[in-house]
């Protein structure tokens, strides 16, 4: 059976934090990606729990969006260093919050091959991934696929990532709209399907010829379009990054409870 959760990227403060996640309650939503995108605003572990147990209560899935200063693939060591130290922190963090994601963009070709790209970052997941074994964290760590065809983030990369370290993944439909001119179900079915669980980011998007300028709002035709091909026996969060992310993500709601889910 097909499960399909809506929400919005952003959160807003601690202070309205656990305000904001009633008021997305209030109009059906269940899922809310909290954008640590220039860096990790909730400080204290009680706030933390505080927010992750509304959620709870709520029926609020949350996830966490790391911030954008990361690359994995860096001739200059401490970046890279410093860009796991972030994740690590998110990690950290959303473990009081009872996150189910770090959601994160792996980093930048820069002058190094695809092949040499894709090593390096896969060996900078593998230690993530033990240093989050060794310190308990709860969140799973998922690289998400990007919108421009100079940086790391393809779809065949990242479904490689999720096969060879089991990171899971975060399908960015609008990005890949972005960087391949085409939304490409078949192909990231052939790539994802055998998972069940699916986390993804979709909204209007504005693209020229390498790929993503800045995401707009969601288009009714076009949250028709996702929502036709997603797969069926799959748990789905779609989180919506328009200018609009909470109304957006009401309309998706919307469109898929009256209009597609009765045709399935």
């Amino acid at each position: 059976m097909q499960s399909i959760k809506f929400g919005p990227a952003g959160l807003g403060g601690v202070k309205e934090a656990i305000t904001n996640l009633e008021k997305y309650k209030s109009l059906g939503l269940e899922a809310c990606e909290i954008a640590f995108t220039y860096g990790v605003y909730i400080k204290h572990k009680e706030d933390a729990e505080k927010i992750g147990e509304a959620a709870k209560k709520l029926g609020i899935e949350l996830s966490i969006h790391a911030p954008y200063y990361i690359n994995l693939n860096s001739k200059e060591r401490e970046k890279v260093e410093k860009s796991k130290q972030r994740i690590l922190e998110c990690l950290r963090v959303g473990s009081y919050l009872n996150a189910t994601r770090v959601i994160f963009h792996p980093g930048y070709y820069n002058n190094f091959t695809k092949e040499e790209t894709y090593n390096d970052i896969k060996k900078q997941i593998l230690e993530l991934d033990k240093e989050i074994k060794e310190k308990g964290y709860t969140p799973k760590l998922a690289p998400e696929t990007t919108g421009k065809t100079n940086v790391f983030g393809s779809i065949d990369e990242i479904s490689s990532l999720v096969e060879h370290t089991g990171c899971e993944f975060c399908i960015d439909f609008a990005h890949i709209l972005a960087r391949e001119k085409d939304y490409k179900f078949k192909e990231i079915i052939e790539k994802f399907g055998k998972y069940k669980s699916w986390h993804c980011h979709f909204s209007g998007i504005e693209f020229g010829e390498k790929g993503e300028r800045r995401h707009r709002l969601t288009e009714r035709k076009e949250w028709v379009k996702l929502l036709k091909n997603l797969p069926k026996n799959t748990k789905i969060i779609i989180i919506n990054e328009s200018p609009a992310p909470v109304q957006d993500s009401v309309s998706g709601a919307e469109i898929y409870h009256r209009q597609i889910q009765k045709t399935q």
